[in-house]
């Protein structure tokens, strides 16, 4: 009994020496799918668009202000408060095009990206079972990963994410 207590212990360490652990450029990966570059472009385009909108309601806000600040003296009072009514509303509306354009661009981007995300992980996993890894860490996502414990598998990922369809 002793004599196998002790077969086990000794082969106990060579067992965890023998686990292959790696480590991944994450981003290194999603960008080398030729889809990651439409997406990007996608989402560019439409942050322009939306960028251009904001920008002449901006400036239609900054001409009905300069508007109202040159003739405010010769208003009388109701008009006068009809016009601030019309550029608080105007900066309102203004506002809520912001946030709706920023929820809208994050959606979009989620859209966007989740199959590429999916077709990363698929190919990490690829790998992982391939290069029979016990762990492949994400670079970034830790503190410190040592690359003299692990392996860069990178490129192999990159090579696997072009595979996946």
């Amino acid at each position: 009994m002793k004599k196998i207590i002790l077969a086990l212990l000794l082969l106990a360490p060579t067992t965890m020496f023998a686990q292959k652990f790696g480590c991944v450029d994450y981003d290194a990966v999603a960008t080398n799918l030729p889809e990651y570059a439409k997406a990007q472009g996608e989402l560019q385009a439409l942050a322009k668009q939306y960028e251009n909108d904001l920008k002449a309601m901006n400036d239609e806000f900054q001409r009905k202000y300069e508007e109202y600040d040159k003739t405010k003296s010769t208003m009388n009072d109701t008009k006068r408060q009809e016009v601030e009514q019309n550029l608080t509303e105007l900066n309102t509306r203004i506002q809520e095009a912001y946030q709706n354009n920023q929820q809208e661009l994050t959606k979009k981007q989620q859209e966007l990206l989740q199959p590429i995300q999916s077709k990363v992980a698929q190919a990490i996993e690829n790998v992982g079972k391939n290069g029979q890894y016990v762990y492949i860490m994400i670079k970034g996502s830790l503190p410190y990963i040592s690359t003299t414990l692990c392996d860069d598998v990178t490129e192999a990922c990159k090579t696997e994410v072009l595979k996946i369809k």
